[in-house]
């Protein structure tokens, strides 16, 4: 997609659903830049984009899915069942394994075959019982909320001791100074932008959220490519866990709070559109970083309360749609 068109009267208009995301990256910089001479610090910037990497890596799982004409509600809720279904799998096999690494091993596929089937439930209800994505993943998001809750007892679920100190390093570990989260994310979203750029699947996600019915009778496999869809989410979902467990080695209800509106306004502020039909990797991991930029700006100076992080994302996330709106309109 180019970053100019050329309008009626022969000139060149510049396409802000482009360009727009990539000015206000760099515009929050510079802001960031001006007010606190930290913020360009090696510590500052490793931080903000491993917290950013869990958000990160679902939103490249999201954006194939509204592409695709969908939504997911639930990958908040989602992401805090697993993580506490893992953590409880790590602790109930840790005394018949003796600890080690095959313990997190067990743990990790735990999280990722979760996600696979939470994702593949997701899918499944959307295309074959032919219910609405809203309604079955709001319904999901309350499951797996109160999963997490009734395993946790209302409480906290934390991994043995001495596993949360053998597990540590996958989040505060990396190579060169760059931080394990940091690089899968980045794995994950160059990846994500070659299958949707580059491969039969990503071309069907843009047709099917474009066109179903004609789609259709292009002999796309509609409702096999929306489930995977979902199904891709839900194990983008379980690679984010296994990378936030060793963060903090607990889960609760809160864990994923909002992380669902997190990844669809990084989506939408990326120039993926809302209503389906087009969607870019790329752009989504400019939208994380946005969002991860305006809280961390917000953190290192008093001018704006942190608590109204969410207002301002909600704020941005309208503009992003009027924007698009405006874009196809003209």
């Amino acid at each position: 997609m180019s970053t100019a068109t050329t309008n009626r009267t022969g000139g060149m208009k510049i396409d802000l659903t482009v360009l727009g995301p990539i000015l206000a990256l760099v515009a929050l910089i510079v802001i960031g830049i001006l007010l606190n001479p930290n913020f360009l610090s090696y510590g500052n910037i490793t931080n903000v984009l491993a917290r950013s990497a869990f958000i990160g890596i679902i939103a490249v799982g999201m954006t194939f899915v509204i592409t695709a004409g969908g939504l997911d509600l639930s990958v908040g809720s989602m992401a805090a069942f697993i993580a506490g279904l893992a953590i409880l799998v790590m602790n109930t096999v840790l005394p018949s394994m003796g600890g080690g690494y095959g313990v997190i091993a067990v743990g990790v596929l735990v999280a990722l075959a979760a996600g696979l089937v939470a994702g593949a439930v997701n899918g499944l209800l959307v295309t074959k019982a032919g219910i609405e994505a809203f309604i079955v993943t709001l319904g999901t998001m309350g499951i797996y909320r109160s999963l997490v809750t009734w395993l946790a007892d209302g409480g906290t679920l934390s991994l043995d001791f001495a596993m949360r100190e053998l597990y540590r390093p996958v989040y505060y570990g990396g190579i060169f100074g760059i931080s394990w989260p940091i690089i899968v994310f980045a794995i994950v979203a160059i990846l994500g932008e070659i299958v949707m750029r580059h491969t039969a699947f990503g071309r069907h996600c843009a047709a099917i959220g474009s066109n179903e019915t004609v789609a259709r009778y292009s002999t796309v496999a509609v409702k096999r490519v929306k489930t995977m869809t979902y199904v891709l989410l839900g194990l983008l979902v379980g690679v984010a866990v296994v990378m936030y467990v060793p963060r903090l080695g607990s889960a609760s209800a809160s864990t994923g709070l909002l992380w669902e509106l997190e990844a669809i306004a990084a989506v939408i502020i990326g120039g993926t559109m809302l209503k389906g039909g087009f969607g870019r990797v790329w752009g989504t991991v400019v939208g994380v970083l946005i969002l991860s930029l305006i809280g961390n700006i917000l953190n290192l100076t008093d001018m704006v309360s942190p608590y109204l992080n969410g207002a301002i994302q909600g704020i941005i996330i309208i503009l992003a749609v009027v924007l698009q709106r405006k874009g196809g309109a003209e």
